[in-house]
């Protein structure tokens, strides 16, 4: 497929993001399309990006998660390509023109993503039968890592790309896998790089928040794709252990990990009650 950089916008949400969002705002094209979603209402840092970043509009939105602030971008661009990128993620010199050049030659994408520079941690997934592969120019993919996902938005003509149900975690495991669902395909350019420091910080309060969502979003996700008793299936391990932990971290007085298994049990409760995921910091 022949793609312009004129075609893509990039979709960046940010969340007291300012250690890390002109890093990867200064690896990108200069006059590429960018549209900031900042949920952590940073009006003086909209007024910053805005003066020094050409093409670029910031939204200030309320805090909706991942997907739902990714669908905020992606609705805004014009283009036909949304590239879906976390504030972390840097490109190299030549990550965009080894992207384009590569995607040339595939006939027909949904989604694509240049590879992490890191091979310690790939950012895409792929069933054990196909595990036999080189690296050679691109691969085929089951699901791509949703720090980076361009997403070309003709195949997604009911306008539905994140579940907006889900605030951390596992949204883009199910836009990968509604997309392979529909006969779409999903690649990974090996040829081109990126840099993805990840991780948003490891505070007592972030831990909870993540093994919260973690669990909530494990339940749902089963729920929504494979069925309710397959997802207490899937959930029952995760909840044993965390009983088993809550219990060992309560009886050795250890406060901060004790939390943090309360915070599991307390997420697959309210996924398997039905609940929103309405837990926050």
């Amino acid at each position: 497929m022949n793609i312009n950089i004129d075609e893509i916008t990039f979709v960046i949400v940010t969340h007291q993001s300012e250690q890390v969002i002109k890093n990867c705002l200064n690896s990108l094209p200069k006059n590429s399309k960018k549209i900031i979603v900042e949920n952590s209402q940073n009006l003086k840092l909209k007024k910053s990006l805005e003066h020094n970043y050409d093409n670029i509009e910031v939204v200030i939105s309320e805090n909706l998660g991942m997907g739902g602030s990714n669908n905020i971008g992606i609705e805004k661009s014009k283009t036909k390509y949304a590239y879906v990128l976390n504030p972390d993620v840097r490109f190299k010199k030549d990550t965009i023109d080894v992207l384009l050049k590569y995607l040339k030659k595939i006939d027909d994408f949904a989604i694509a993503t240049p590879l992490n520079s890191n091979k310690d941690y790939p950012n895409f997934k792929i069933e054990p039968k196909k595990q036999n592969f080189n690296y050679n120019d691109f691969i085929s993919v089951d699901t791509i890592d949703g720090f980076s996902m361009l997403i070309n938005k003709s195949k997604y003509q009911d306008n539905i790309y994140f579940d907006e149900n889900f605030f951390l975690y596992l949204e883009n495991d199910d836009l990968c896998l509604r997309t392979k669902k529909k006969g779409e395909k999903i690649f990974v350019i090996t040829k081109a790089l990126i840099d993805h420091s990840g991780g948003i910080g490891k505070t007592d309060k972030i831990e909870q928040l993540r093994n919260w969502h973690w669990m909530w979003s494990k339940f749902y996700f089963n729920k929504k794709h494979y069925g309710y008793l397959i997802a207490l299936k899937n959930i029952s391990l995760n909840f044993i252990s965390a009983v088993i932990k809550y219990l060992i971290y309560l009886l050795i007085m250890k406060k901060n990990k004790r939390k943090v298994y309360e915070m599991r049990i307390k997420g697959i409760f309210n996924s398997i009650m039905g609940k929103k995921s309405w837990f926050r910091i």
